[in-house]
């Protein structure tokens, strides 16, 4: 078997959304065009997020191996002119404004885009669990018409969910910015 020459290795076991991203762009930012980067995760949600961001930026993803639970995603940089910049998804709204419309009986579509055990831990009362690494397959149990909240742990997983919803037609997509690592109102857990 072909061994893949790796210029850097990044250390992100332990590390939850969205370190592992925040620290590969940082490296990425360090290493020339071609250089190839391992990063090693144990968050399962490290792969839909990686492979995300490496296509928005332009990077290309060049695959994962997974050993014992260690997720080892290796990266290659792509020369500048290749590279997009990271665009945030213009449509947000805040935990407190989507509780406020919760609070006041408004009916609302929440698709909480988190992994199956982040989300049966605590989740916002009616969302529905499509994790972002299943969200492209699962997308037509979506109905394009609803208007959704999308929600993760800190945004940016939901952030990427949105931007692939609104490109495949999707017209009424919300991030709901910070998530759930800052919620403070009702949450359901499953048991």
């Amino acid at each position: 078997m072909t061994t893949l020459q790796v210029n850097r290795t990044l250390e992100c076991e332990g590390l939850a959304c969205p370190l592992p991203v925040v620290r590969t762009k940082k490296a990425m930012d360090e290493m020339k065009a071609g250089e190839v980067l391992e990063v090693r995760a144990t968050d399962k949600g490290s792969v839909a997020d990686l492979k995300s961001w490496s296509s928005r930026t332009g990077h290309q993803y060049v695959g994962l191996k997974e050993d014992n639970g260690v997720f080892r995603h290796f990266i290659r940089k792509s020369d500048a002119s290749l590279t997009k910049a990271e665009l945030k998804y213009p449509h947000t709204v805040s935990n407190d404004d989507l509780q406020a419309k919760v609070a006041v009986g408004e009916k609302v579509h929440i698709l909480d885009v988190r992994e199956p055990a982040e989300y049966a831990f605590g989740h916002i009362p009616g969302a529905i669990s499509i994790p972002l690494g299943e969200l492209e397959e699962k997308i037509a149990q979506l109905n394009r018409s609803n208007e959704y909240y999308v929600v993760c742990r800190t945004g940016n997983r939901s952030d990427m969910a949105c931007q692939m919803l609104t490109e495949q037609g999707f017209t009424s997509i919300i991030n709901v910015a910070p998530g759930m690592s800052e919620w403070a109102h009702d949450i359901e857990k499953d048991q």
